[in-house]
């Protein structure tokens, strides 16, 4: 149990620090400040839908009907925990299950309009006239 938490929290890490949102016990949910909200949850939606897809592979794998066969060591086990941590990472990163979409739909609703860039005035014509 705490080499699955301790390895999803690693997972967590690596996957939070190829984006601009860090989520870690220690430090909470932390962000780049150039990083827009929606970007932020989007990241967040697909570091959920990594650990949801991990933990959902570790409890399908707890149904082993070879408890004392050639495929019950330790290494096998091990084996298939760092398996089943690339393909929820990568079935995160490609949206293959698409869970990581639609919980970032779902919440965007709650986020605040994001302000458009401030836009300069435009210039007012001239209202000058050339006396000849």
């Amino acid at each position: 149990m705490t080499a699955s938490l301790s390895s999803a929290s690693a997972a967590s890490s690596t996957a939070a620090a190829s984006s601009s949102l860090v989520l870690s016990p220690e430090l909470g949910l932390a962000s780049a400040p150039e990083a827009s909200q929606r970007e932020q949850l989007a990241a967040a939606a697909r570091q959920f839908e990594a650990i949801f897809v991990r933990q959902m592979l570790a409890a399908a794998r707890k149904t082993s009907f070879d408890e004392n066969g050639v495929f019950s060591s330790q290494a096998v086990q091990t084996f298939r925990e760092m398996q089943d941590e690339r393909f929820a990472e990568i079935a995160s990163q490609t949206g293959a299950l698409g869970l990581a979409t639609t919980i970032e739909a779902q919440l965007a609703r709650y986020l605040p309009p994001e302000s458009a860039a401030p836009t300069q005035a435009a210039p007012s014509p001239d209202t000058s006239t050339k006396d000849s």
